[in-house]
């Protein structure tokens, strides 16, 4: 069976003055538009809230999370089915329990993503922030040993199977305190593979999720420590960088956040109270 994420085409690939024709794997990019469909039984509404360019698979957790770290849902159980018309129309339609109000803002929430961006297309400075609340950025007393963290990322590339086919794809992943890996998403959008993440551990009750550690395979920016905020997330390791504003946001909603984490080495940007320095 052909696997909806991965697309192949022709190359010539070059190696000193050998040159050969051959077949290379890619990562799949396509649009997903996400509809979604609300209101009292005697007046239902359908509207359109994002396109995004995504990796194809596991698009019903891709739109649950996204609409959750938007704001739009409160949780999984606002929704009352999922129709995935993606393999058809790349449309999937999202519906709401009839008692159930989406926070929509007007055309703000109404944004094309590309695979690079998690916040393209919102129509004003205010509106890239999703309401994170108090309850959402409560402290959490767990801690994590330096030396469990170290180990990580090389879990994490054991499992990443479209990485290794084609080389170009983010990953989310999932840990808890016994270094356990619950969860593993991957899409060429790294706001994606938070989403389908997020959107998987929505569906599967794993909330609250502040007594887990999320790793990000590349940078650390903006919109994926608001995500993560939205679930209540409370440390972070990004494999790459963190941005200026992802230290910022971090800091202000009490989560501990690390970059680098690479070769035995990392770095704490905030919250290096969960840090736990020791050796095995």
């Amino acid at each position: 069976m052909s696997n909806p994420a991965i697309s192949y085409t022709r190359i010539t690939r070059v190696q000193d003055t050998i040159v050969t024709a051959t077949e290379d794997a890619l990562a799949a990019e396509e649009p997903l538009e996400i509809q979604l469909i609300y209101g009292p039984a005697a007046d239902r509404q359908q509207q359109s809230i994002s396109v995004t360019m995504r990796t194809p698979g596991q698009d019903p957790e891709l739109a649950t999370g996204f609409l959750f770290t938007e704001g739009i849902i409160y949780g999984n159980e606002d929704i009352k089915a999922i129709s995935s018309e993606s393999e058809v129309t790349n449309t999937i339609l999202v519906s709401l329990h009839e008692q159930v109000c989406p926070v929509l803002k007007t055309s703000q929430r109404n944004f094309v993503s590309n695979a690079g961006c998690g916040v393209c297309g919102k129509t004003d400075i205010a509106a890239i922030y999703a309401p994170v609340t108090k309850e959402k950025t409560a402290g959490s007393t767990t801690t994590w040993s330096s030396a469990m963290i170290t180990r990580l990322p090389d879990m994490l590339r054991k499992q990443q199977q479209l990485f290794d086919d084609t080389g170009g794809i983010h990953a989310a992943a999932l840990f808890d305190g016994a270094s356990n890996l619950l969860l593993m998403r991957e899409d060429i959008g790294r706001h994606n593979a938070v989403d389908k993440l997020i959107g998987a551990a929505l569906q599967q009750q794993l909330f609250p999720m502040d007594q887990y550690l999320l790793l990000l395979s590349g940078r650390a920016g903006f919109e994926l420590i608001q995500k993560a905020a939205m679930a209540g997330i409370k440390v972070i390791a990004a494999v790459g960088a963190p941005s200026g504003m992802a230290v910022k946001m971090a800091a202000e909603w009490d989560i501990t956040l690390i970059g680098f984490l690479r070769q035995q080495r990392f770095n704490i940007y905030t919250g290096e109270q969960r840090i736990i320095i020791a050796n095995e």
